[in-house]
């Protein structure tokens, strides 16, 4: 992929946003891992944010800043989702990004973050290792009470990760006495780091500071998803998704506070209009954190959607002319600008769950369009 015929047609924004319509693809990611490398290099970016936990995050940019702990170490504690997360790919990345920061100054590394939530699809994380590590960084410095009462409230973790709850609201704590407490002294410690920025930044540093707020914005956060998990209401799952991209948004957000951001993500992460899926009878809708990341940032924010041809191990096959991908078969370039691209297209159909072809409604709401032939 080259870089430069990127910034030709969409500048430097200060977070660009990489969809993908399929996870796990060694092509789309060589692809990712090219094209950062060349944005490293030649634009100036400095971090690349993936679809893996924040916290676990923490954990691969140490690596890949000062080579703390093996690779393989890393591979399989740096990263959630894990069979895709630790695959090659992320990999690849990992080890280049080591070996571009060695010897270099702290100010001129790239770096590696997790935006997405300590989340699964079967559960969510306790809020324990985000309040604690909050809890501890505000301690040393400022009055932020007794880690006795935090550690009392919070209780069992498995309590806090039973999988039950993503289905059955009562077997979610999410909304208990002691959960209720702990939202109450989150919305405290947050205003103790808030308002005593200043200091703790010249007391430790602006790399612990932002640390520490997306310890916050993690607590929080999570809180706030379990209190959803324990609501009887019909939108449950809208609710769900919007705050799980509203989590991601906040991270890519923060992030760009620091340096411009490659993020990589399913499309459907990453685009501007209002996200839909169909659960049963209900038609779900939220707002994804690339639509978050848009409506904050503006013109900062630009976003190329992926699309590919065949996925010939799960029997997608050549896509039809009449579609954007069919279209795209045609051409010799790779990256297509939207608004250069004829409409009218019929929308393709997908034999298998894992991929999804692109909305020709959406066509006009993308910055560029890739397109590989084979993933």
């Amino acid at each position: 992929m080259d870089a430069d015929a990127v910034t030709r047609l969409l500048g430097r924004p200060r977070v660009l946003g990489l969809g993908e319509p399929t996870h796990g693809s060694t092509a789309l990611l060589t692809l990712r891992n090219e094209l950062f490398r060349q944005l490293v290099e030649e634009a100036g970016y400095r971090t690349i944010a993936l679809e893996s936990d924040c916290m676990m995050g923490l954990i691969a940019d140490e690596y890949v800043a000062s080579g703390t702990g093996g690779l393989d170490e890393v591979m399989e504690r740096g990263f959630s989702h894990h069979e895709l997360g630790a695959g090659p790919g992320n990999r690849e990345l990992v080890r280049w990004m080591r070996s571009y920061n060695d010897g270099r100054p702290a100010a001129e590394q790239v770096h590696l973050i997790g935006f997405d939530g300590p989340l699964e699809m079967s559960h969510a994380a306790s809020p324990r290792q985000a309040l604690t590590a909050l809890h501890s960084y505000l301690g040393e410095w400022v009055d932020a009470g007794p880690a006795a009462v935090l550690d009392e409230l919070l209780g069992d973790d498995d309590a806090w990760t039973n999988h039950d709850a993503m289905m059955v609201p009562s077997a979610s704590i999410g909304r208990s006495p002691e959960a209720q407490q702990l939202r109450l002294l989150a919305d405290e410690l947050t205003s103790v780091l808030d308002t005593q920025t200043p200091y703790l930044i010249a007391a430790t540093s602006r790399d612990a500071w932002d640390r520490a707020r997306l310890y916050a914005r993690t607590a929080t956060g999570l809180l706030r998803y379990h209190a959803c998990m324990a609501a009887p209401v019909p939108d449950r799952w809208a609710r769900l998704s919007g705050l799980r991209d509203a989590m991601m948004a906040a991270n890519v957000i923060a992030a760009a506070e620091r340096s411009p951001v490659l993020v990589h993500a399913h499309n459907s992460h990453l685009q501007r209009p209002i996200s839909t899926m169909r659960m049963g009878d209900q038609q779900l809708e939220w707002w994804s954190a690339g639509a978050q990341v848009s409506a904050r940032l503006g013109s900062s924010y630009a976003v190329i959607a992926t699309a590919v041809g065949t996925i010939r191990a799960h029997d997608v096959g050549v896509p039809p002319v009449d579609t954007i991908e069919g279209h795209l078969d045609s051409l010799p370039a790779q990256l297509h600008d939207p608004r250069q691209l004829p409409t009218g297209f019929a929308p393709r159909r997908s034999p298998w769950f894992g991929y999804a072809p692109l909305d020709p409604a959406q066509l006009p709401t993308y910055d560029g369009v890739i397109y590989l032939k084979e993933a």
